[in-house]
């Protein structure tokens, strides 16, 4: 069974997700801000990350770039999930090394279908 970290500093976001993630058959890990989550990660390898962009003492985007420039997370695929859905937000989110790009509100087929195909790789 594969591993989903879900970043996100919203209490009710991050339980939103977690719940949906869950109902799909995933294991949950959750981390509530990037330092957080750069902790929990070399810990213990997610499969996949669900990553918010704005949150305290460390962006989304940050969070990213640190794990794709690491070469033993480098191949952890990562979904930006965030209320910046503009096209610039989307395509700086895919520069910072993202596998895939997720605008809140979403449709829950939208994220798990997401997370599905790149579990598959």
């Amino acid at each position: 069974m594969s591993t989903v970290l879900v970043v996100e500093d919203s209490t009710a976001q991050r339980t939103m997700i977690k719940d949906l993630l869950k109902s799909s058959g995933l294991i949950v890990t959750e981390a509530t801000d990037g330092v957080e989550a750069l902790e929990q990660i070399l810990k213990s390898r997610p499969d996949i990350v669900v990553l918010d962009i704005v949150m305290p003492r460390m962006n989304g985007y940050e969070v990213c770039r640190r794990l794709k420039a690491d070469p033993k997370t480098q191949s952890v695929p990562i979904v930006m999930c965030s209320s910046k859905g503009e096209e610039f937000d989307r395509y700086w989110g895919m520069k910072q090394g993202a596998d895939a790009y997720i605008a809140k509100p979403f449709q829950p087929t939208e994220l798990i279908g997401t997370v599905k195909q790149l579990l598959r790789g």
